[in-house]
């Protein structure tokens, strides 16, 4: 059986799909019909019953949009409530996402014991501090697991973090507008959130605040709530930069600080916030250090014998 309820246009089907397709899922999960955007209208299809719960639904999602433009936490549980689950058999393959902004079959999974240590730290604690050399997967790993949590609804934003330490944070004497300014230091970040999303998905979701990427000197004075934030390079922040960004954390937050302490580029004399936290922060509940070694680097086998080789020479500098 098929129904279709016509649309205006794809900005009301984004409305009623929800961010990141999230209301869509929930629909296809709870009734197990199928749905698709098609010539401008939603196309359900299934069994008859299937298909009237997921029309039902909606339904109401639309009544619901058009009278207050957005649904709130927990109206679709509601429209939802009292609706009987099919059997698994019958629900929807966790992979059918029309128009899903995730590229499909992208598994990530930890390759070392540090790195396996590195994600149970991340899911179990509010504050990780990832410590290690390049290569070890640390930013990656952050970005991943953030865009995991935002897939599940579990934050409804990530916000990326980088001091801008080799601009010396003066940024206004560089061409062209803030985004200009700052992404040749963000570059790295933007690279391993591409390899999450399709193709042309990222500017979207940063022109949506959806995604934010910013120089850490452009934190100050802010509260993120519901938002998986992480601090990358943080081996170049100050004693008061890093407790500055820390301060930041709002309701329903994440963060996760990653760095090199073998790679400090700070003038002389100042002491790494990255450093220093290591101390300072340690012991307290809700926050974890998660070290990682050259046994855990993963890129091109040669990072690891240079990593070494830095090693070896540091001593006899």
């Amino acid at each position: 059986m098929e129904r279709s309820i016509p649309l205006e246009n794809r900005e009301e089907a984004a409305r009623l799909f929800g961010t990141y397709d999230r209301n869509l899922k929930q629909i296809q999960k709870t009734t197990g019909a199928q749905v698709v955007l098609r010539n401008g209208a939603i196309q359900i299809r299934g069994s008859r019953a299937q298909v009237d719960r997921a029309y039902s639904a909606f339904t109401k999602v639309k009544e619901v949009v058009d009278a207050r433009g957005q649904l709130q936490e927990g109206d679709l549980d509601q429209i939802l409530e009292g609706e009987e689950r099919p059997a698994a058999k019958a629900a929807a393959p966790e992979s059918y996402i029309p128009g899903s902004i995730f590229r499909r079959l992208v598994e990530v999974a930890p390759k070392s014991e540090g790195q396996r240590t590195y994600f149970q730290e991340i899911e179990k604690n509010d504050i990780v501090f990832a410590i290690g050399p390049a290569g070890t997967g640390k930013t990656f790993l952050a970005v991943c697991k953030g865009v995991e949590y935002l897939k599940a609804g579990v934050v409804r934003r990530i916000v990326l973090v980088r001091p801008a330490v080799e601009a010396g944070e003066r940024l206004g004497f560089l061409p062209g507008d803030i985004q200009a300014k700052v992404n040749p230091y963000l570059r790295p970040i933007y690279d391993s959130l591409n390899a999450f999303l399709e193709f042309g998905q990222l500017q979207r979701l940063i022109d949506n605040d959806v995604i934010e990427i910013v120089p850490l000197a452009f934190m100050r004075g802010r509260t993120l709530d519901e938002a998986f934030i992480i601090l990358d390079e943080a081996q170049n922040t100050t004693s008061e930069q890093m407790k500055m960004f820390l301060t930041r954390m709002g309701g329903k937050s994440k963060i996760v600080v990653t760095g090199d302490i073998t790679q400090i580029d700070l003038p002389a004399g100042r002491v790494s916030g990255l450093v220093e936290v290591r101390e300072l922060l340690k012991g307290i509940p809700g926050i974890a250090f998660a070290y990682l070694t050259k046994a855990d680097i993963v890129r091109h086998p040669l990072v690891q014998r240079i990593v070494d080789a830095y090693e070896q020479h540091r001593p006899r500098r």
